[in-house]
C-alpha cells in the first residue's frame, strides 16, 4: 500500500511539477523513504534539489517560473522552516508567481504511531496556527489531515495557484499523517487551470474612444512582458497606434528597448503632457508625490487584478478599469480603435515621428555617457554598458536592483527579469540558479549591489551552484553600501544632520568582504575588478569560464554609486 508521501509525489510529477527543491528537517524522512520507493518506477516525479537556505529555495523555484511558466515546489522545516520563506512568498505573491510551498508539521501522535513525535523539537515547534505566518502572502492555504487527501491536496494547491492572478500556496504536511497508508488515494491527471478572464467588450470599446480622442496618449508599464503574448501585443499597439510606452520599475523586457515608440524608463515628461494614461498591469506607474498627469487626463487601468485589491491603500486616477491580460486587452482595444484611427492619420503620423526622434535620441544621449571608460571609479552604468557589450541577446540578466538599463538594454523577450515589486532582497542569485536549471543552454547573469548579494545567502547559492551543476555568472555591484537606505535618508533630510555625515549612518556596508572568495570555495572563479579599463576584459574571463569550463564565476566590482 503506497504512503500519502508517494502518492503526493506522485500527483506532484502528474501535475507537471518539475523541480522539488528542499531543505530538510526531521519532518522530511516520509518523503526521503516515498523518492527511495519510487525509484526505478515509472511514475513520473519532481526531481529532488538538496538547496540549504529556504529563501534560495523559494527563489529557485521563482525562477524556474518566470522562464517556463510552471509552478514548482518547495518542502522546508516546520515553522521555523517556513519563517524563512516568507521574504520569498512575498516575492512570489506581488509578482503572481505560482510557487508551492510546503512545510512538514510537527506529527499531531505523541506516541503510538509510525510518525510519532520522536524528538523534543516536536514538542517546541508546534503552533497552534503555523500557516498563519505566511496567509497574507499566499491565495490559499492547506493541511494534510487524512492520508487518503494526498493527491486532493496537491491538485486543489495548484488549481488555485494557476487561477487568475496567479500566486503562491502554501500546505503542511504533518509527518505521521505523511507516513501513514494512503488507502484510497488516486493519482490523477489535474484539470486545466481555469480560464483567464477575457475583457469586457465594452470596456474595450470605452477606452479604444478615448484614446482616439487624445492627442498624447502614454502607456506605463512595469510587467506586460511577462508572457510572449503582452510583449507582442504591447509591441505591435505602440507601433499601429504610435503610442510612447515607458517602461517603469520593469520586471521584465516589456518592449524591445531600440523599438521606436520606447521611450524610456521615467514616466515624468511624458507624463506631465499625456491627456490618456494607459495604466498595464502595473501596481505604481508613479509617484505621486513627486509626478502625475495634468488636470482632464483620462486614466485606464488594464490587468488581472487593475486594482490591485491586496494593496491596502493604492489611489491612482481611474477613469476605466479593464480585467483581462495585457495580451487580450490590447488586442480588444486596437480592434476597436483602428477604425476609429487610420493607420494614416496626422496625428499618428505626428507622434511616430515626434517620438521616434525623442526614443532615438535618448538612445544616443545613454551610449555617448559611456563613450569611454570613467575616469575616476567605476560607475554602475560603466558596468551596465561593459555587459551590453559582452552579452549576447539571447542571455538572461536578473537584476537585483544596481543594473541601469539605460546601458544595459535588452531587445529579446525573456532576456531580463527584474526584482518583484515586494522588493524582498535574496532573491537575485537563487533566480538565477532557478532561470539555469529552466534553460541550462543559455547564460545567465545575475546583478546584485552587495547588500544584495549578502540576504541571497551566497554560501548556500555557489553550494548549488556546485553541487548541481548550474554555472552563472554573478555580478557584484560593490559600493560598500545599501545605496536605497542613504538616497531614502537623503531625499527626505536633504537640508538635515543626518546629509551632514552623507546619510550613511546604518547604510555603510564597509569593510566589504572578498565576495569573490566566495565562489572560489564553491569551486569557482572569483576576481576584484577596481578599474574600469580592466572591466571588460574581465567580464571575458568570466564568462569565458561559465560558457566554457562550464564552472560559476563571479566578479566584485568596486564601484560608487
Amino acid at each position: 500500500m503506497p504512503s500519502a508521501a508517494e502518492i503526493f509525489l506522485r500527483q506532484l510529477g502528474a501535475s507537471g511539477v518539475e523541480y522539488f527543491f528542499a531543505n530538510g528537517g526531521t519532518d522530511f524522512p516520509p518523503i526521503v523513504e516515498a523518492y527511495a520507493a519510487l525509484e526505478g518506477s515509472n511514475h513520473r516525479l519532481p526531481r529532488p534539489m538538496t538547496v540549504p537556505h529556504e529563501n534560495a529555495a523559494v527563489a529557485m523555484a521563482h525562477g524556474v517560473t518566470m522562464i517556463t511558466g510552471k509552478p514548482q515546489a518547495v518542502m522546508v522545516h516546520v515553522n521555523v522552516g517556513t519563517a524563512n520563506t516568507v521574504n520569498g512568498l512575498l516575492n512570489a505573491n506581488r509578482d503572481h508567481v505560482p510557487v508551492f510551498v510546503l512545510a512538514g508539521r510537527t506529527p499531531y501522535a505523541e506516541k503510538g504511531r509510525h510518525g510519532a513525535r520522536t524528538r523534543n523539537i516536536h514538542w517546541a515547534q508546534e503552533m497552534f496556527d503555523q500557516a498563519s505566518m505566511v496567509r497574507e502572502a499566499v491565495k490559499w492555504d492547506g493541511e494534510l489531515r487524512q492520508p487518503e487527501q494526498a493527491a486532493d491536496l496537491v491538485t486543489r494547491a495548484l488549481s488555485i495557484a494557476m487561477a487568475s492572478p496567479r500566486g503562491p500556496v502554501y500546505a503542511t504536511l504533518p509527518r505521521d499523517t505523511l507516513a501513514a497508508a494512503a488507502d484510497a488515494a488516486m493519482v490523477r491527471e489535474p484539470a486545466a487551470p481555469p480560464a483567464v478572464p477575457l475583457p469586457d467588450p465594452a470596456a474595450l470599446e470605452a477606452a479604444a474612444r478615448m484614446i482616439a480622442a487624445a492627442e498624447r496618449p502614454l502607456v506605463i508599464t512595469s510587467a506586460a512582458g511577462r508572457t510572449r503574448a503582452g510583449f507582442d501585443a504591447l509591441s505591435a499597439f505602440a507601433t499601429r497606434f504610435a503610442v510612447p510606452v515607458i517602461s517603469f520599475t520593469p520586471r521584465f523586457v516589456n518592449i524591445a528597448a531600440d523599438h521606436p515608440m520606447h521611450c524610456g524608463y521615467e514616466p515624468g515628461p511624458l507624463l506631465a503632457k499625456a491627456d490618456c494614461v494607459i495604466v498595464l498591469d502595473t501596481d505604481v506607474p508613479w509617484i505621486p508625490h513627486l509626478q502625475g498627469p495634468p488636470e482632464g487626463s483620462r486614466v485606464i487601468h488594464i490587468g488581472e487584478d487593475p486594482l490591485f485589491a491586496l494593496y491596502p491603500m493604492r489611489n491612482f486616477p481611474l477613469d476605466l478599469a479593464i480585467t483581462g491580460t495585457p495580451a487580450a486587452a490590447l488586442a480588444g482595444i486596437a480592434a476597436a480603435l483602428a477604425p476609429l484611427l487610420p493607420a494614416d492619420a496626422a496625428v499618428v503620423r505626428r507622434r511616430a515621428e515626434e517620438y521616434g526622434a525623442l526614443s532615438a535620441a535618448q538612445r544616443a544621449a545613454w551610449k555617448e555617457s559611456v563613450a569611454a571608460p570613467p575616469t575616476g571609479p567605476i560607475t554602475p552604468e560603466w558596468i551596465s554598458h561593459c555587459l551590453a557589450e559582452a552579452l549576447d541577446e539571447d542571455a538572461i540578466v536578473v537584476n537585483e536592483y544596481p543594473l541601469r538599463q539605460t546601458h544595459c538594454p535588452r531587445t529579446q523577450h525573456g532576456s531580463f527579469y527584474g526584482q518583484s515589486t515586494a522588493g524582498g532582497l535574496g532573491w537575485g542569485f537563487g533566480a538565477a540558479l532557478g532561470a539555469k536549471l529552466a534553460a541550462p543552454d543559455r547564460l545567465v547573469v545575475a546583478t546584485l549591489g552587495d547588500g544584495a548579494y549578502v540576504f541571497n545567502n551566497p554560501t548556500a547559492c555557489h553550494w548549488v551552484a556546485e553541487a548541481h551543476g548550474l554555472p552563472v555568472l554573478v555580478i557584484v555591484f560593490n559600493n560598500g553600501m545599501y545605496a536605497a537606505v542613504r538616497n531614502s535618508t537623503l531625499a527626505m533630510y536633504r537640508d538635515g544632520a543626518a546629509a551632514k555625515a552623507g546619510g550613511e549612518l546604518l547604510a555603510d556596508l564597509r569593510p566589504a568582504p572578498a565576495f569573490e572568495k566566495l565562489s572560489e570555495a564553491s569551486g569557482g572563479y572569483g576576481e576584484r575588478v577596481t578599474d574600469p579599463a580592466e572591466l571588460p576584459a574581465a567580464l571575458r574571463r568570466a564568462i569565458a569560464v561559465v560558457t566554457q569550463e562550464k564552472r560559476q564565476a563571479l566578479l566584485n566590482v568596486v564601484c560608487e554609486y
